[in-house]
């Protein structure tokens, strides 16, 4: 029996995902969407004011699951930009999706990679800079039903700030490469 562990870190203990509660327009499609890498998902920890901030950890067995593995090439960006432009039938046959996150929505730059103002390649060029973190998305109710909660902590405030710092100064790389990146394309 295969076996995942998978992380989700947000404002709140989360022991029944809904997968309807995500964006159709997402990377991947409507679903829960987590990540195979512990360490990434601490990276969406936050602090809010009057709130805690969890580290969900969640066990998925993919016995009997559809699931599409994806690198970080042109048939992932194809099923991005699909996606996103709301072109249906790329995911519907797929129980769980596991591949790169696209780093536009990780580093504030969303949208211009798969805008249209830029060609193909020069969209996947830009989502190729930086680090490649992987995520993975719950799409069905079989997959949700094969998704087992183990646990979940409080990050506490020291972690979530030195969190926040690593993702400051990884955005600050991303957007110096980035913005050589584009004035190479102009």
């Amino acid at each position: 029996m295969e076996k995942i562990a998978l992380y989700h870190t947000g404002f709140t203990q989360i022991r029944k995902p809904d997968i309807h509660i995500g964006r159709p327009n997402a990377d991947f499609g409507q679903g829960f969407y987590l990540s195979p890498d512990r360490e990434f998902s601490r990276r969406w920890a936050k602090l809010r004011r009057g709130q805690d901030t969890w580290l969900n950890v969640y066990e998925l067995s993919l016995d009997g699951l559809n699931v599409k593995q994806l690198s970080r090439d042109a048939a992932w960006y194809e099923l991005i930009y699909r996606n996103r432009s709301g072109l249906a039938g790329n995911v519907e046959a797929w129980d769980v999706i596991i591949g790169p996150i696209a780093n536009d929505t990780i580093y504030d730059t969303w949208g211009i990679s798969t805008s249209g103002l830029l060609s193909r390649e020069q969209s996947l060029a830009l989502l190729m800079i930086g680090p490649e973190y992987v995520q993975a998305v719950i799409r069905t109710e079989r997959a949700a039903s094969r998704l087992r909660f183990v646990s979940a902590r409080v990050l506490p405030e020291a972690e979530i700030l030195q969190c926040r710092e690593l993702v400051r100064r990884e955005e600050a790389e991303f957007q110096r490469q980035f913005a050589a990146a584009i004035e190479r394309m102009l």
